[in-house]
């Protein structure tokens, strides 16, 4: 990328992670459709009175513009573009997709299939449909769509009797690619599952 600053207008775009810069900014790590992974910064994100603060918030379609030519872009603007109420395990499986995600994918590497993917197990998860197929189903886009492929076809996600095997399979191949990083909700999934 050339040194001279990009813009991006009204990405479609998710928050999965946001942490505290300087007094009243944030660094907030998005995952959009056309541009991937980007950090961005929130300037004044934590005002009190900030038009940012109450529309970033994860698992919401947003729709983010930026500018910048660095690794950390500028946030300009967040509007939300939806609303996925989740709770209790629904929201443990959110945010262990997005640590998927975070660990896995390089930054700004675009791949509309996994975010439509992501879009979908969210929505799913939203609507109370069984958080274990909308998971698999998730983990086998993924793997598919970073190179660590899977080239069986496409199993069906919502048979229960085939759910121990292939959550099992798809573990193991994320954990391979993890190379040692263990992802810290995927044992609070593993404790839930057992409840």
């Amino acid at each position: 990328m050339s040194k001279r600053a990009h813009r991006v207008l009204d990405c479609p775009a998710y928050m999965l992670h946001a942490t505290a810069w300087r007094e009243t900014s944030l660094i907030v790590q998005s995952f959009s459709r056309e541009y991937g992974c980007v950090a961005l910064v929130a300037k004044g994100a934590k005002r009190p009175y900030s038009v940012l603060r109450p529309v970033l918030s994860a698992f919401q379609p947003l729709t983010l513009s930026w500018s910048g030519a660095g690794e950390v872009k500028t946030l300009t603007r967040a509007e939300v573009a939806g609303l996925r109420p989740l709770a209790g395990t629904a929201l443990m499986s959110a945010w262990y997709m997005n640590e998927l995600l975070l660990r896995l994918l390089p930054r700004e590497d675009a791949h509309p299939t996994l975010f439509d993917a992501y879009d979908t197990a969210l929505h799913q998860l939203a609507s109370g449909s069984r958080a274990a197929g909308a998971l698999r189903r998730f983990e086998w886009t993924l793997l598919r769509e970073t190179g660590y492929g899977i080239d069986e076809a496409e199993p069906d996600f919502n048979d229960p009797a085939i759910e121990p095997a292939l959550r099992r399979d798809l573990r193991e191949r994320l954990a391979a690619n993890l190379a040692g990083r263990p992802l810290a909700t995927r044992r609070v999934l593993l404790d839930l599952q057992r409840l």
